[in-house]
């Protein structure tokens, strides 16, 4: 990420080589508000630790992406924005925020958006964060757009960006993977809501899924949350977070589904009369340790296996 002064100072395009060269690396969007023959703007992609970025201005005073732009490229991201110069504001799903100088936002690529400034110096960085690895930080989809309150995050994060441009080249890719992971916890940081509000489609389908996967596994005793997260293919802050809004936990999840086969096959042994050890059924259910697995019996049901075994006439 440039300086300001650096970007700013760089060759400008005109109208027509602002609007390719920003569709090659952002997708379609177009400026308005302002002769093409008076326009003035600069483009420049580069790679931050990995992920896609871009550093831009425009004299426009509107540039938009509109419900046609969205369906032509189908982009899938979303966009950390940096305020680096200027005063700007963005408009989407509605919402209309503002932002100066070191302020940060979140903005959907998926959905329509415009940019709004009165003035001609406006610099912002962007930086491309893939859609399922931003979920799985934040743990819930984001209700974009949205800005940052959170300064002392906010002042971290532009100074790892900033660094990035001199540290990079030298670094190896273990290093920048490391990077990485720190700028997506920062923005995790920034981002995740503190009172996650209700579920959305897409968290609904990934928890169902999980708990699928929970219910296709829990006879294993070694499968735990970091299986689910491998097999879900998300990390395991992300599957943590989707059962904590739900009052839950994943391991809890895990043990309450061990502990109802073990009651369905304890009443299934007292009705055939098979003699099956408790403690085969213990095992069967995906519990490795026999006491473990009467003790949660009694918390779960109030009473010990055996009581399921009685005749109840």
């Amino acid at each position: 990420m440039h300086s300001s002064s650096e970007f700013l100072a760089s060759s400008s395009m005109d109208y027509e080589e602002w609007q390719c060269a920003v569709q090659s690396i952002c997708g379609r969007y177009t400026p308005s508000m302002v002769e093409p023959s008076a326009f003035s703007g600069r483009v420049q992609a580069r790679s931050i630790y990995g992920l896609r970025a871009v550093d831009l201005s425009c004299s426009a005073h509107r540039f938009e992406r509109t419900n046609r732009d969205v369906r032509t490229d189908a982009k899938d991201h979303y966009y950390a924005v940096f305020q680096m110069s200027g005063h700007s504001g963005i408009v989407q799903n509605d919402q209309t925020i503002e932002l100066s100088v070191g302020d940060v936002a979140l903005v959907d690529a998926a959905r329509p958006i415009a940019y709004l400034s009165e003035e001609e110096s406006n610099h912002w960085a962007s930086v491309q964060l893939p859609r399922g690895t931003l979920l799985s930080y934040l743990g819930l989809e984001p209700r974009c757009p949205l800005r940052s309150s959170e300064i002392a995050v906010a002042r971290q994060l532009r100074r790892l960006l900033q660094d990035s441009v001199d540290d990079e080249q030298s670094m190896s890719d273990s290093t920048k993977d490391y990077m990485r992971l720190a700028l997506l916890d920062l923005l995790g940081a920034l981002f995740a809501p503190s009172e996650p509000g209700h579920s959305s489609v897409h968290t609904d389908k990934l928890f169902g899924r999980i708990c699928d996967i929970i219910r296709e596994r829990f006879a294993d005793p070694d499968f735990g949350p970091g299986d689910v997260a491998r097999e879900a293919g998300i990390s395991l802050r992300y599957v943590q977070k989707l059962f904590t809004t739900r009052n839950s936990t994943c391991s809890r999840y895990i043990n309450s589904v061990r502990l109802e086969r073990a009651a369905f096959l304890l009443k299934r042994r007292s009705f055939l009369k098979t003699g099956q050890p408790i403690r085969e059924i213990a095992y069967a259910s995906g519990f490795g340790d026999y006491a473990y697995f009467n003790r949660s019996f009694r918390r779960q049901f109030g009473q010990h296996p055996s009581f399921l075994l009685r005749d109840p006439g």
